[in-house]
């Protein structure tokens, strides 16, 4: 496994610690280091500061609506929620195990709990999201969400 990366931006080859921590990437880290980063940030933040700080307030509003909508989604499906409270406090607390790769087709990249049923919240399955997505789309929804 290699230790050092070439920066994207500078062109410089850097040691992966100076590079910020990114999962989806193949090596697991930015392709841009962390002083392009930074600096790439702060150009756009004072090339335009009102338009920065409206959007930065529309962000905090936006994350209300999510607060709001995380209510209403425990309201109208509780045993849903309950089940996916149920197994993040249980991957949490050590008694349960998130797998590393998808149950159908091996992938490793963003694996999901998943449900058949509702009332069984420890019983899951770890599917990729893809699999996750075509599962739903072929079953619909799982039993006893309500």
């Amino acid at each position: 496994m290699t230790t050092t990366k070439i920066c994207f931006k500078c062109g410089k080859e850097k040691g992966l610690s100076l590079f910020y921590k990114h999962k989806m990437m193949k090596d697991g880290h930015l392709n841009k280091c962390i002083e392009c980063t930074r600096d790439d940030v702060f150009t756009r933040y004072y090339k335009d500061v009102e338009k920065t700080r409206e959007s930065e307030r529309k962000r905090i509003r936006d994350f209300s609506r999510r607060k709001e909508y995380a209510v209403s989604y425990k309201e109208k499906f509780p045993n849903k929620y309950k089940a996916h409270t149920m197994v993040h406090n249980y991957i949490r607390d050590g008694k349960l195990q998130r797998k590393s790769e998808c149950s159908e087709c091996s992938s490793v990249r963003a694996v999901h709990a998943h449900h058949d049923d509702y009332s069984k919240p420890t019983e899951v399955r770890w599917l990729c999201c893809v699999c996750h997505r075509a599962w739903h789309k072929l079953n619909g929804e799982a039993k006893n969400p309500f």
